[in-house]
């Protein structure tokens, strides 16, 4: 449950341009932070050759876990300089600068594992991933973790510690002019699905009545009609979420419905049979888990099927085999945090419903200079405390993001117009409110924008869960204009005696007051109390070695790791 964290932001280098630190971490998942430089878009020059290698196809890598890295020296960061012109940017326009990069003049070939193993030096450096091989050695010198964290890829298939971290990215858009060739004693595999019975045969409508007892337990669909609405029922046999479980895309007559299920995904797909109107109604029973979607026909009158199946319709597998989905939301405001954070705003289309629970994440993804980037970013409320319950069926997404002059993807972003558009993904994420039962103390420790996380959870906490009798949010930033919605944080502190709030900075001015310095030990012993008979839950949001240095330092105070969790975006 210690999961680990994405790069998050009070480090400008880290969110944006130099998100992909290659660091240390536990398990080897160190080489995998290599990879969340590669972000998918590998269009041109693949189809040329797969045939060619006979590559299978698989669906786009899911997210299944977290950016690890290693505590370090008093800082926290296992990072090298890089010299100057080897950003990311540096990297992307020398990939396309026409060099040969593999060393074989274009020429792609299969790779034995006695082959790979001799490439396993600094000057010579193989790597496979996904039954693929790449020659790797021209990045050293553009890596920001140094090449002696790339080096423990040297010769070896690293898909497993891939898979640990980063599946949501899409490593071919940046090393495709690195690419060897295929492995010949192992190919990539497809994630495997549960295929589930179909409904009733040519998916006509079903006879009245409930659905027939059952104890299996993967979901199950129906539908039914009216001349002017077509109803899907999906029965998921359990208890559900009160909101954030379903996300709802209806778009040019293709419906695409998905239900988390804890770490599982069950999924609707199809074409309809009949032109509908693009709005969607969904309706919950929670206590009985079914969920009811609700569309409009454009033609009134009674159809004899629901529509063709399409890829993973009626599937129900892991949530982490599951692609993320995007659909273009519109820019329709952006307010300003701080002197380089805002709060942008972003409407999802008509045919969607979407909501993203408490603790989630979402992607963003924008093809820039050809390359298509993907960030995490966690949504939060118009305010700290919103003025009434937002609503589950909210069609607006609030991203606090902080914009990096230097990086590649939040200066895209910055520079959108209102009514633009931009990708974003579904609901991520391992987090669940399972984990706050009967908690009575609640800490929150953030660095920079890892506040996000704790936005809506803040309110929550005051809101909703009962038991939580403290609150307390450890605030890490590097100046007083470096705190966000600070106004807001010390009025609540200030009206609610169940909320604490604690600023620390790194960077103080000769005035400042407050407390000063980093995440340590010492600091942590004398905020994180635990009273006689508590319950108590930690989480944790930052730039990773923030992260991981302090989830480092929360064992050291006998935290277990069911008493922690590490937020991503």
């Amino acid at each position: 449950m210690m999961g680990k964290a994405n790069p998050t932001d009070s480090e400008e280098d880290e969110k944006d341009d130099s998100e992909i630190v290659f660091c240390g971490g536990r398990n080897g998942s160190s080489f995998i932070s290599f990879f969340s430089t590669f972000f998918s878009g590998f269009k041109q020059n693949w189809s040329s050759f797969h045939n060619m290698l006979n590559i299978p196809s698989q669906s786009f890598p899911a997210p299944s876990s977290q950016q690890r890295v290693s505590p370090s020296a008093q800082s926290g960061r296992n990072k090298v300089s890089l010299k100057p012109g080897h950003s990311l940017m540096d990297w992307i326009r020398f990939a396309k600068s026409g060099k040969d990069l593999t060393g074989l003049r274009g020429r792609l070939i299969e790779v034995t594992q006695e082959e790979l193993q001799k490439h396993n030096k600094r000057e010579d450096c193989w790597t496979c991933i996904r039954g693929m091989v790449y020659n790797v050695t021209p990045y050293m010198d553009y890596h920001p973790g140094g090449e002696e964290e790339l080096m423990k890829a040297a010769g070896i298939d690293g898909t497993d510690l891939f898979d640990q971290v980063h599946r949501w990215v899409n490593y071919e858009s940046m090393l495709k002019e690195c690419l060897v060739g295929r492995m010949t004693t192992k190919a990539a595999t497809a994630s495997k699905a549960i295929i589930l019975p179909s409904s009733p045969t040519g998916l006509a409508p079903p006879a009245a009545g409930p659905p027939p007892p059952n104890k299996d337990s993967q979901p199950r669909y129906d539908w039914f009609q009216t001349d002017a609405t077509v109803h899907l029922a999906v029965y998921t046999k359990r208890k559900i979420p009160s909101s954030g479980c379903v996300t709802v895309d209806l778009k040019m007559g293709i419906l695409r419905l998905e239900v988390l299920l804890g770490k599982l995904s069950y999924m609707i797909h199809l074409d309809l049979a009949h032109e509908v109107e693009e709005n969607v109604s969904v309706h919950t029973a929670f206590s009985v888990g079914k969920i009811q979607v609700t569309i409009n026909k454009k033609t009134r009158g009674q159809w004899t099927s629901l529509g063709q199946p399409l890829e993973f319709h009626n599937t129900f597998l892991c949530k982490k085999n599951r692609g993320p989905f995007y659909r273009d939301c519109t820019l329709v405001s952006k307010m300003e945090v701080t002197h380089n954070t805002h709060v942008f705003r972003l409407q999802l289309p008509g045919g969607t419903v979407m909501h993203v629970a408490v603790g989630k994440h979402v992607y963003l993804k924008a093809i820039i200079e050809g390359t298509e980037i993907v960030r995490p970013y966690t949504p939060v409320d118009q305010n700290l405390v919103p003025v009434s319950s937002p609503s589950s069926h909210e069609s607006d997404l609030y991203l606090m993001i902080k914009i990096y002059p230097n990086g590649v993807f939040t200066p895209y972003l910055n520079s959108l117009q209102m009514g633009e558009n931009i990708s974003v993904s579904g609901p991520e994420g391992t987090f669940s409110l399972r984990l706050l039962r009967d908690v009575t103390h609640l800490y929150l420790l953030a660095g920079g924008t890892g506040f996000t996380p704790m936005v809506r959870l803040i309110s929550l906490a005051l809101r909703e869960v009962d038991t939580i009798r403290t609150t307390k949010l450890l605030f890490f930033n590097k100046q007083e204009e470096d705190i966000l919605w600070r106004c807001q944080l010390d009025d609540l502190a200030a009206n609610d005696e169940r909320f604490q709030v604690e600023h620390i900075l790194s960077e103080p001015s000769a005035s400042w007051t407050g407390r000063k310095g980093r995440v340590d030990e010492t600091l942590l012993n004398d905020l994180l109390i635990r009273p006689h008979g508590s319950k108590c839950y930690v989480g944790v949001c930052g730039p990773s070695a923030f992260t991981e240095q302090t989830l480092g330092l929360l064992k050291q105070l006998c935290f277990s790791e069911e008493e922690c969790h590490a937020f991503k975006g």
